[in-house]
């Protein structure tokens, strides 16, 4: 038996009695990745006459001619033991230098750093990754067991998300932030109840304008209302319906004793929207910056706000001019929200983004606005020749003959309209026709933007009634 440092072969070159050292097996190129591609021969240089690399190895291996043939079947020499064995001919006790991979396995192996692979993780789950760094976190992930918990978690989070919902902030969030804000501590001073549906289709309208640019504040927008019943349609831009906004609420503007938004372009003696849009239109031009009107109609809205917050109670009743009539400005109020939330649509479609209509409450506020204003608006059409006669006189206060008006969905109800006269009382007992339509069908007509005889109505009873009354919301609609 030998000891452990004795040697019963032939001595090697490392002295007598000692174990011969056997080196550690190199590492295969193929385990370090890819092997890189062999790089092409370099062209003959045709002025030195120097030949390839590989024909000067082939001269190298070649046979010389002038030295006798070896035989045929003459086994070559065995070489000494070890002789071809790597560090055979090294220094005794001392390790064989290492081979460098190629430069291209060492750009592979160089990974990056735990503390930077596992920053990345939560990248990579949502899938926010480069493609190198991708393959760098899921090599990693294979080694290191923290990694992969930790990724799996995230993945698990991940899947918890809904990414196809809306990333906008809800138009509603305002409102119930104050909401919630009131509760724990009411205003001081409160705004008016009438007043706020204009305050929340003011602010969602401005939440929609926040984050356009140049060109979407250029973007075409159709106007479209009634007028001698026939749809009448109108070119503007973006800008331009804001334009148009804050011309308008400057009627309640003026009412308020603020000051006009159209200053000294305003036209004199005439407070009809239309032509205060024009007027302002053609102030307007086109050398300034389309956004331009944004915050002065914001800062306008604001301030509406605030006046009639402080105005009391009476300010309710301030007449507001609208050219051949004139409105409450609680009921006034109620028409700038009205316009506001069906022109945000135009601009929402204009512009391909999603618009939702005004909550129940406000919105049964419009609907209730358009069903008081339709026996003057009845009488209007029959004074014009545009409706049929009224059937028989009432007295002031007297009921007459009634068209139930039933709204469904959203903000809907029941409402009685009389048809003789403005002035008859609306009974349930006189009724004679009924009309049921959806909340939005009913607002989209009172806008001018679904012709009457189009309205997916529900009729029963007199056709005439029912006729006069259809025509007679689609009039309520203006530029």
């Amino acid at each position: 038996m030998n000891g452990p440092d004795e040697w019963d072969g032939p001595q090697p070159a490392g002295g007598p009695g000692e174990r011969p050292r056997i080196p550690s097996p190199r590492t295969a190129a193929e385990d370090q990745g890819p092997l890189p591609d062999a790089p092409p021969p370099p062209a003959p240089d045709a002025t030195s006459g120097a030949r390839p690399a590989s024909d000067a190895m082939s001269d190298s291996t070649r046979t010389p001619t002038s030295g006798p043939e070896p035989d045929a079947g003459r086994e070559p020499d065995r070489a000494e033991p070890g002789a071809d064995e790597p560090g055979a001919d090294d220094e005794p006790g001392t390790l064989p230098a290492p081979v460098p991979p190629p430069r291209a396995v060492q750009a592979a192996s160089a990974a990056p750093p735990h503390k930077v692979l596992k920053s990345l993780l939560g990248a990579w789950a949502l899938a926010a990754c480069s493609a190198e760094e991708t393959a760098a976190v899921e090599a990693h992930l294979t080694d290191c067991a923290s990694c992969a918990d930790e990724a799996l978690r995230l993945r698990d989070a991940v899947g918890l998300l809904h990414p196809a919902d809306s990333l906008d902030l809800d138009p509603l969030l305002r409102s119930r932030v104050l909401e919630g804000c009131l509760v724990r501590r009411p205003a001081r001073i409160p705004v008016p109840e009438w007043a706020t549906p204009y305050d929340a289709e003011t602010a969602r309208l401005d939440a929609l304008l926040r984050d356009m640019g140049e060109a979407e504040w250029r973007a075409p927008v159709r106007l479209r209302w009634f007028e001698d019943d026939r749809p009448v349609a109108r070119e503007t831009t973006v800008a331009g319906v804001i334009g148009h906004l804050m011309a308008v609420d400057g009627l309640a503007a003026t009412a308020l004793g603020l000051a006009d938004p159209l200053g000294a372009t305003a036209p004199p003696r005439s407070p009809a929207p239309t032509a205060r849009t024009e007027a302002y239109w053609q102030a307007m031009g086109e050398e300034r910056s389309p956004s331009a009107t944004h915050g002065p109609w914001r800062d306008q809205s604001h301030t509406l706000i605030r006046t009639v917050s402080f105005a009391g109670s009476g300010a309710a009743e301030l007449a507001v001019p609208y050219g051949g009539f004139r409105l409450p400005l609680r009921d006034a109020f109620l028409d700038r929200a009205f316009e506001c939330w069906v022109h945000a649509g135009d601009i929402a479609d204009a512009v391909d983004y999603p618009y939702d209509p005004p909550s129940a409450g406000h919105l049964h506020g419009l609907v209730d606005l358009a069903a008081r204003l339709l026996p003057k608006a009845l009488a209007h059409r029959r004074r014009a020749g545009a409706a049929a006669p009224a059937q028989r006189l009432v007295e002031v206060g007297a009921p007459g003959r009634t068209l139930h008006l039933e709204v469904e969905g959203n903000g809907g109800g029941h409402w009685y309209i009389a048809l003789d006269s403005p002035a008859a009382v609306a009974s349930p007992e006189r009724t004679v026709a009924h009309i049921a339509l959806d909340s939005a069908e009913f607002c989209q007509l009172a806008a001018g933007h679904v012709p009457p005889e189009e309205a997916a109505a529900g009729q029963h009873g007199e056709r005439a009634a029912i006729r006069d009354v259809l025509f007679a919301t689609a009039s309520l609609s203006r530029l």
